[in-house]
């Protein structure tokens, strides 16, 4: 019985993982499918890892609605002005690893 279960949470997780979509409505309410997982959030930045790579959306007001990491689902609320994707490896590092390579 343990087996059966381990393989269901792997396939619900590879469903969600398949199925990554992004609604936004207006730029007041967004709506994130595919969310494996939540980093950072704030009234300015919410930072999660999605099946496609770390998304990064910025604005002010943001609060998180709804967020369902067992169906991959996120609801964000609040004033939205950018989304932007990040390969989930990257490192950003510091000035000089930037520089220096």
């Amino acid at each position: 019985m343990l087996k059966e279960d381990v393989q269901m949470a792997i396939d619900e997780r590879t469903q969600a993982e398949q199925q990554h979509a992004l609604i936004l409505k207006g730029r007041g309410k967004l709506s994130v499918s595919g969310v494996v997982d939540v980093q950072n959030f704030d009234e300015s930045l919410v930072s999660m890892e999605t099946s496609l790579g770390l998304l990064l959306v910025r604005g002010s007001g943001l609060h998180i609605e709804r967020l369902s990491l067992e169906g991959g689902e996120l609801e964000l609320e609040g004033e939205i002005d950018s989304m932007e994707y990040e390969e989930s490896g990257q490192h950003r590092g510091g000035l000089f690893t930037r520089i220096f390579g």
